[in-house]
């Protein structure tokens, strides 16, 4: 499938109903399992009109992830060398559009404006690119800002974790994922320029998603939780949360004196 055939499949065809209810339906039960997935506040997303999600970028398999947490029909992109595989016009039907890596890409860009215009739900990741390391996030870029801007529609800050190198060969890897997301910013009291597109990623979007984020990294694992809650993992627990335990002071015995 060709760049042209699949924005034109995206902005007159859509998402295909049926089959999203069945690939939702067979996929979010394993996914929730599996990676034992953790979510909160899923009650931010709006439940209804044009809205930006804009979570930090890890994992191809990120969109999906968001995509089990609402009910709503998540739309996002994804690079062009996906959609022109065999499977893309799957990919397309299931909500997706492709846009060229490393340029600026009109046609992605006429193709979000397409969905949010329509009152689609709209996933955007603001740094670009995937970050790898599980700790650390990259540098957000405006577009995402200035697409929100531009449709008026307001923007949930999102953070996801645990989803960077998932797979081990082609198994999956049973990894814990957690998504949280942040109350909507609404952004009908900033301009629509670069420097209220900026104001909204750097200043408003962008610390939202490091607060979220760095809770969930802090947050402890199960098998951590239950031996602290037993009063024998505070070792375990002290050392995921990057903390020093003090050191038990060496009784001296008499005949050292």
């Amino acid at each position: 499938m060709t760049n042209e055939e699949a924005h034109r499949l995206a902005r007159e065809k859509g998402v295909s109903r049926p089959l999203y209810a069945v690939v939702r339906g067979v996929v979010s039960p394993g996914l929730r399992t599996y990676f034992r997935m953790h979510v909160s506040g899923a009650e931010h997303v709006p439940a209804e009109g044009a809205a930006v999600i804009a979570p930090n970028h890890k994992s191809f398999w990120d969109s999906f992830f968001i995509a089990v947490c609402t009910r709503r029909h998540l739309r996002f992109m994804a690079k062009t060398e996906l959609i022109e595989a065999r499977y893309g016009r799957l990919l397309v039907r299931l909500g997706a559009f492709p846009v060229r890596r490393g340029e600026s890409d009109e046609d992605a860009l006429q193709t979000a404006r397409f969905i949010l215009r329509h009152g689609g739900l709209l996933a955007l990741f603001p740094e670009g690119t995937r970050i790898r390391d599980p700790d650390e996030l990259g540098h957000p870029r405006r577009g995402a800002g200035r697409l929100a801007l531009e449709a008026g529609a307001p923007v949930v800050p999102t953070a996801i974790t645990g989803t960077e190198q998932l797979f081990l060969g082609p198994l999956p890897k049973p990894r814990r994922v957690q998504v949280a997301f942040a109350p909507a910013i609404e952004v009908s009291e900033l301009a629509v320029t670069p420097e209220g597109a900026a104001e909204l990623v750097e200043g408003m979007v962008w610390p939202e998603v490091e607060g979220e984020f760095r809770r969930l990294r802090s947050r402890p694992t199960l098998v951590a939780a239950l031996l602290a809650a037993l009063g024998i993992g505070g070792g375990v627990l002290a050392r995921q949360r990057g903390m020093k335990l003090p050191r038990r002071k060496k009784s001296r015995l008499p005949w050292k004196r």
